[in-house]
Order: C-alpha cells, then structure tokens, then sequence
C-alpha cells in the first residue's frame, strides 16, 4: 500500500498526501485520509478515493472482483478459541489473523520478519473462531479475525474483527522494526501500540475482560 511507502520525489498540492493518488482514478488523496478498495484476486489492497471507494461498497459491484474494504472494530477482550487454533496449527509466533476467501476459503497468516507467512487451517477451526454472535458476519475477502496471545504460556487470547488491511499493516510494523530472534524491544513497543490503538478505537464485544 502507497501509505507504507515515502516518495523518492515530486510535489504535491497543498493538503495531498505526497506522491499518492487514487489508483482508480488517479484523483489526489489528500493527507486527511482515504479509502481501500481489495483486488480480490491478487488479495492487493487499492488506495482510493471515496468515489471510487462507494461504487464497490454494494455485493457484486464490479463483476465482484473489487470489494470496498469496511471500517469497522470489534474487540473481544478473552478469546478462549486462541488457544485451539494455536495447538491445531502451530503458529510460532504470538499473533495471527485469519479471513475467508470467497476463492479459496478460509486463510490463516501469521507476520514474520519475512512478511506475511500463510498456513493451512481446516474449514472446521474457521467455522469453530467464528462461532460465536461477535464475529459470525464477518466479511469475506475485506475483514479479518485478528488474534493476539496475552501470556506465554498460550492460554490468553484477545480477539478483533478488523479492516483485512489492518492487518497488512501489522505486517508491515514487524517487517520493519523486527531485529534478532526475539524481535528486539522496538519491535515489541511497536506491536503492543499498535494493539493498544485497535482496543481503543474498537466496540467492546463479549461479557468476560482480561481484568475478569
């Protein structure tokens, strides 16, 4: 995405984002902020303006290959089906977030400092992660379950339902500030902001809390 990356050079209008334009349209985006469209093909995320971004927000829009992408939040504080997930499928690492291709079903990845690693994840442990009233109407291709483990034993889990592009974002944040083994502790500060910044803006959802 455009956002991730700085312009080797150029100008821009007053209030447009340096070096970014709609890349439907080519119309400035301006520094206030714009939208997300999902090739759903390639799984590319388009920056684009609000127009073009209105036109794909309908089912089918466009023969279905574009999907606006939603901004919607949804925070699970406890989120017991983590510990599942990580025992069925080994995840290395302590976050990890899942959608539901309209293609090819259901996809797990995982951030590593190498990008965004995919792995396999049977139909049944998606249809288990979903269960639930919080994240049962998830959107295919556009959101995504987002799990973060609290502890290291792997026993406390948090759960969000977010924009699929939050979660390129979150790849982004450990490709580049990730360093060593263990990921440094800039990386960490990073990852724990950026959690602390989707509980904030996110609707609460489920009775129990971390705090209990």
């Amino acid at each position: 995405m455009r956002r991730f990356l700085r312009p080797a050079g150029g100008s821009a209008r007053p209030g447009q984002a340096p070096g970014t334009t709609c890349e439907m349209c080519s119309e400035p985006l301006w520094e206030s902020g714009h939208s997300h469209v999902a090739d759903v093909t390639s799984r590319r995320i388009l920056c684009t303006c609000r127009a073009c971004y209105l036109l794909f927000t309908h089912p089918g829009a466009g023969g279905g290959k574009h999907r606006a992408v939603p901004e919607r939040y949804r925070y699970a504080p406890s989120f017991p089906a983590g510990a599942a997930l990580w025992e069925s499928t080994g995840i290395p690492v302590g976050m990890a977030f899942l959608f539901r291709s309209s293609l090819t079903g259901p996809v797990l990845f995982y951030p590593s400092p190498a990008g965004a690693t995919e792995s396999t994840l049977p139909r049944r442990d998606w249809d288990e992660l979903v269960a639930g009233p919080a994240f049962a109407d998830i959107a295919e291709d556009v959101e995504a379950l987002l799990v973060n483990q609290l502890d290291g034993s792997g026993t406390e889990f948090e759960g969000f339902l977010v924009p699929v592009d939050t979660c390129y974002e979150l790849v982004g944040l450990v490709r580049t500030h990730w360093r060593g083994f263990d990921g440094g502790s800039r990386a960490r500060e990073r990852i724990e902001e950026f959690f602390a910044g989707l509980r904030a803006r996110a609707e609460r959802v489920g009775s129990e809390s971390r705090d209990g």
